[in-house]
C-alpha cells in the first residue's frame, strides 16, 4: 500500500501544452510523465513533488477528441478540478464493498490507467458531488 492515501487531483484542462506551461510556472517543475490513454480519449501530465511514486500529485487531463467525457465535463462545467483519485490495495474487493453499500460506479470492471495500474471511477453521488477514482497500486 502507498504511504499516501490520495493518489493525484485531476484537473481537467482544454490545452494540455498550455496548461503543462503554467503549472511548471506554478510548481517549479516539469511532468513527470505525459501520456495519452486512448481508450479514455485523454492525454494526461503528472506533477509529482517526491518522485513519480508518490501521493498528493496533480493530473492535468485534456481530450483528445470531441467525445471524450473530458471535452463534454469542459463544454458543460469549464477547466478546473475534475476528480480526487484515492489508493486501494484490492479494486475489485472495494468495487464489490461499494455496490453491496448502494454505491453508484461508473466502472464495475477497472481499466487501466495513465500509469498502467488498475483504476475504477465512482459516480459522484457517492462522493458528495465529487467524481473518486481509485487506484491500485502494482
Amino acid at each position: 500500500m502507498a504511504d499516501s492515501l490520495l493518489s493525484h487531483v485531476g484537473i481537467a484542462v482544454a490545452d494540455l501544452g498550455e496548461a503543462i506551461k503554467r503549472y511548471e510556472v506554478i510548481t517549479g517543475r516539469s511532468p513527470v510523465m505525459v501520456t495519452e490513454v486512448a481508450d479514455q480519449k485523454v492525454k494526461v501530465a503528472m506533477f509529482a513533488a517526491g518522485g513519480h511514486e508518490s501521493g498528493g500529485r496533480i493530473e492535468l487531463v485534456a481530450a483528445t477528441a470531441d467525445d471524450s467525457p473530458i471535452a463534454k465535463y469542459i463544454a458543460k462545467r469549464g477547466e478546473g478540478l475534475h476528480h480526487i483519485c484515492i489508493y486501494v490495495e484490492d479494486i475489485d474487493q472495494r468495487l464489490a464493498e461499494l455496490k453491496k453499500e448502494g454505491y453508484r460506479l461508473i466502472d464495475e470492471t477497472p481499466r487501466i490507467g495513465a500509469e498502467g495500474n488498475r483504476i475504477a471511477f465512482v459516480h459522484p453521488s457517492a462522493g458528495g458531488g465529487v467524481l473518486i477514482e481509485l487506484e491500485e497500486k502494482k
